[in-house]
């Protein structure tokens, strides 16, 4: 098997132009959501996601041609890898943004130092659960049904992904309705364009072209002189200040369970993989995602990467192992070159938005298309807390919008009976949005229980949602000035009515009986 051949050509065109989203939208959401500064940006964050990503993607190319000239082949697909889109959001909303909004409430000097900091730590945690779960994933996902696994993540991608974007998108429908129509015909319509042109690159470079002929780009002024080649170095100093310190433990409940999906995620990409003829061994594979999530964390990446959906098309389309290659130099160079600036000054976001529209899109379906199907109504009940998450963070976009940000007025109980007036019950919003990745996880795993008529599992799962509210990971929050976060004091209210769920399934067979018809 040699290292390149022609399909790698196609292949590495709709790698990194997905590659090339990811860090655009890292670019976008800190430096206009974080206000990260250039030179923490430039100077730390992508130098270290390039090392996360050359190391990985080398890594995946050298193993394919290994498992080819062990079976004797020349047809092996590298697994496809990169940054984590789902993380990404997650780790900027859920992590870094009401991190820094915390520091800022109270007076600290430098809260987007803080807001890094605390992304740090939660890719190093993530991290450090990738590489465990190597060992102990096949358990991990025997144990946790997959409608709850996968509608979890279908409520994250539905509000914080494709529902974000689909303002966005409507907000420039131009720009935003044209490029969705490409991916619709490519990646739903399977349909090719002539030349081998990839969908996406089609995509982002109708985007890029409507976007400058309507104003939209280019966006801002031109970057006045580059930033120069960047030498990833590590950041030893700040990671463990920051490990040291209450950051770990105040977002766990946001690492552990994204750690927990980036493992069960990528254990489902193998098996696609395995199942398109290419029979990766599963421990080394997690493992060295594991140890790539690791090293952007130690050189200053707050974002994990990952195994990516999509190895039988990029199989089908000839890639094997160069274009592994490819992409993690062609990542390197954006990323320490500051070429990253002017490609974010020439090309917006809105012109690559349809393909993390996609991305949603595809998560959310997969939850419906991979569960079986009498198990839809637990992947609907997993997916509302993601929802309603969302929901809350945007009521408290408006109260900021208007003035509730902590200066001239700040946020207090005192909004709750106003929002009630208008029948929005929004402290029950606040409540659900604390730990909500626990929540989505535990509901759908009790109703697929449920349906199955294992009442006891059932219960267990309700029961693990009232030991989490107890010990304030779930459902818990405080009043800032400019925000609610989460506790990590006991919710009684709710240890109380997951306990009495926990009742109810357990002595569920002592007063019901089973009905003639089927479960579902």
């Amino acid at each position: 098997m040699r290292w390149f051949q022609r399909g790698d050509i196609d292949g590495f065109f709709g790698l990194a132009v997905d590659n090339l989203v990811q860090l655009l939208l890292i670019d976008a959401l800190c430096r206009h959501v974080l206000g990260f500064s250039d030179a923490l940006l430039y100077g730390q964050v992508l130098p270290g996601a390039a090392v996360s990503l050359l190391v990985g993607n080398l890594y995946y190319a050298w193993q394919a041609r290994r498992l080819g000239q062990a079976l004797g082949r020349s047809d092996i697909c590298a697994l496809p890898y990169g940054i984590n889109t789902v993380s990404v959001f997650a780790h900027v909303f859920l992590v870094m943004l009401p991190a820094k909004l915390a520091a800022t409430a109270a007076g600290a000097a430098d809260p987007t130092t803080i807001a890094w900091q605390a992304g740090l730590v939660a890719c190093f945690g993530s991290g450090l659960i990738e590489l465990s779960g190597a060992f102990v994933a096949e358990r991990l996902r025997k144990a946790t049904p997959r409608a709850a696994l996968l509608s979890t993540l279908s409520g994250v991608a539905l509000g914080f992904i494709s529902l974000g974007f689909l303002y966005r998108s409507f907000a420039r429908p131009v720009v935003g309705l044209v490029t969705l129509a490409v991916l619709l015909l490519v990646y739903f319509g399977r349909l090719k364009f002539k030349g081998g042109i990839p969908g996406g690159l089609v995509a982002v470079a109708l985007g890029t072209i409507i976007a400058w002929l309507t104003g939209i780009a280019p966006v801002g002024e031109v970057p006045a002189h580059g930033h120069g080649l960047q030498v990833p170095l590590p950041v030893l100093g700040p990671l463990i200040e920051a490990l040291t310190g209450d950051m770990l433990w105040a977002y766990l409940a946001v690492i552990v369970p994204m750690g927990v999906f980036n493992v069960v995620g990528s254990l489902q990409n193998i098996e696609a993989a395995e199942a398109a003829g290419d029979p990766f061994p599963t421990t080394p594979s997690l493992a060295m995602n594991g140890l790539g999530t690791l090293a952007a964390a130690l050189f200053g990446s707050c974002f994990p990467t990952t195994i990516y959906i999509g190895h039988p098309g990029w199989k089908a389309m000839g890639a094997r192992a160069g274009y592994s290659i490819l992409n993690g130099v062609f990542a390197t160079l954006v990323c320490l070159t500051g070429t990253l600036a002017y490609i974010a000054w020439a090309v917006p976001i809105e012109a690559g938005m349809a393909i993390i529209l996609w991305i949603g899109i595809v998560i959310t379906a997969q939850a419906f298309e991979a569960t079986p199907r009498h198990h839809a109504p637990a992947v609907v009940i997993g997916i509302l807390p993601g929802v309603g998450a969302w929901g809350a963070m945007m009521a408290k976009a408006g109260l900021r919008a208007g003035g509730v940000d902590g200066t001239t007025s700040a946020m207090s109980p005192a909004l709750v009976p106003i929002f009630q007036r208008a029948d929005v019950w929004i402290d029950g919003a606040f409540a659900l949005e604390q730990g909500f990745i626990f929540t989505s996880m535990f509901l759908a795993a009790a109703t697929v229980a449920v349906i199955e008529r294992k009442l006891r599992q059932a219960a267990a799962w309700c029961f693990a949602g009232a030991a989490l509210s107890a010990l304030g990971f779930m459902h818990s929050y405080v009043w800032t000035p400019a925000d609610t976060v989460l506790s990590l004091s006991p919710a009684w209210p709710f240890v109380q009515g997951y306990a009495l769920m926990s009742l109810v399934f357990l002595v569920a067979p002592l007063v019901t009986t089973r009905s003639d018809g089927p479960a579902h």
